[in-house]
């Protein structure tokens, strides 16, 4: 079952992710964020890793997906809560190349 959470801000979309994202859950959660982005309610994406152990390359495929859609329209992807193993699975693929790393406390501050 997928417990994702999206909740909208500053034209932000922000997915808070389960604890595994693998070809199962990111079906729900690419049909969901290109549900949202193309009623345009927002034009970025943060994916929240705090609670993610476990992503596989379906993981990569939902973060470039939803990158090719919002640099079309002038937004980014941000992902944030990153821990270790998803961090150097973001590394390796080059990721980091595409998506920012947020701190979320900076976020909320309005930097």
């Amino acid at each position: 079952m997928d417990n994702t959470t999206y909740s909208l801000r500053d034209r932000v979309l922000f997915v808070k992710l389960t604890k595994e994202l693998d070809h199962h859950n990111a079906i729900g959660i690419r049909y969901t964020a290109d549900e949202l982005l193309n009623q345009k309610q927002c034009d970025s994406v943060v994916f929240d890793f705090a609670n993610t152990v476990f992503m596989d390359s379906s993981g990569i495929g939902v973060i470039m997906g939803r990158y090719r859609k919002v640099r079309e329209i002038g937004g980014f992807i941000g992902v944030t809560g990153v821990g270790e193993s998803i961090n150097r699975i973001l590394e390796i693929s080059g990721m980091y190349k595409l998506v920012k790393k947020i701190d979320m406390g900076e976020m909320e501050n309005g930097n």
